[in-house]
């Protein structure tokens, strides 16, 4: 893995910031910025926060209420995937059997 880093221009709320990340990650941390800055936009326009350090909170609590729900859904749907494959995987069984029983 690469440990080289290199500097970064990214903008939030008209802000410029310079980040240095390994290289490889460039593309993933311009498009966090991105959605960060918007994030932080929205949260300004829509619910009339104001300062900057009040904008972020505002927003880190917003993206990780997101994340957190999207996780529990994820935990859900894996949750029914695996009950599926065990339901699938007792009817082969009981196919295997009845088959053998009749040969």
């Amino acid at each position: 893995m690469n440990k080289h880093t290199t500097p970064v221009n990214i903008q939030i709320l008209g802000k410029e910031y310079i980040v240095s990340c390994p290289l490889e990650e460039r593309k993933d941390l311009l498009a966090s910025a991105r959605i960060l800055d918007e994030r932080m936009k929205q949260t300004r326009d829509v619910a009339k926060v104001y300062g900057t350090e009040r904008i972020a909170v505002m927003s880190a609590l917003n993206v990780v209420h997101e994340f957190l729900q999207a996780r529990r859904d994820q935990e859900s749907e894996a949750a029914l995937l695996a009950q599926s494959l065990a339901q699938l995987v007792e009817k082969i069984d009981i196919a295997l059997v009845e088959d053998q029983q009749e040969q």
